[in-house]
């Protein structure tokens, strides 16, 4: 009886062994990290992915507040424990949400965003798994708040990452268009509260199904 439970035991273990989980990082600023939301562990954007995409994924929270794309920005993301997080973390996917902070006019240099925005994707895509990498295009600018504005998103940031999706044939996630109608859910104009977080969510998954990155086991 003893050997019989043993046996089972190992053989369950197998069992969960074969079966792996895809880890997905997110990496973004204040609305990925999830500034304003109570508790963002279970509502922030990437936990609310994660509980979408069930149990055979691992999202990863690699937003950090009021950071740029831009390595010269006033605060760069290149320089946070959060991009290292990433690294240690070795996604298959990764999700890149970025733009927003810098549209600050202190920040905003088009050709210095392209250029670090494709350092980005090559740095990520050199990692030794190869992750799929998807970008976002960021939620609208409701209201200008903190210097962060629409114009310099919507006539500078959006078209350079629509580029870059172009030039290196990855795909993207058009949040702006989709929340264009759903203020109401961005309390202070810039952040989702916890209703605006899910939507977000469930249109990165939407994608995510959409291009077969997830086999479901469930």
């Amino acid at each position: 009886m003893k050997k019989l439970l043993f046996s089972t035991v190992i053989f369950i273990s197998l069992i969960s062994c074969t079966q792996k989980q895809v880890r997905i990082a997110c990496v973004g600023d204040s609305i990925t990290e999830g500034a304003g939301i109570a508790i963002q562990s279970t509502d922030a954007y990437p936990a609310k992915l994660n509980q979408i995409l069930g149990s055979n994924t691992k999202v990863l929270n690699c937003g950090k507040s009021a950071t740029t794309l831009q390595k010269e920005g006033d605060f760069s993301y290149w320089n946070t424990k959060e991009f290292s997080n990433l690294f240690a973390f070795s996604p298959d996917i990764v999700i890149i949400k970025l733009g927003t902070n810098d549209t600050k006019p202190q920040n905003w240099n088009r050709e210095r965003f392209e250029k670090d925005y494709q350092s980005m994707i090559d740095t990520i895509q050199s990692m030794p798994n190869h992750p799929k990498v998807l970008l976002c295009i960021p939620v609208p600018v409701f209201q200008s708040e903190w210097g962060i504005n629409d114009s310099t998103l919507v006539e500078g940031v959006i078209p350079t990452i629509k580029l870059l999706a172009r030039n290196n044939q990855l795909e993207t996630i058009d949040l702006n268009t989709a929340m264009k109608d759903k203020e109401k859910y961005f309390p202070d104009h810039i952040h989702p509260n916890e209703e605006g977080a899910r939507i977000i969510a469930t249109l990165i998954a939407e994608k995510i199904a959409k291009l077969n990155l997830i086999s479901k086991n469930d």
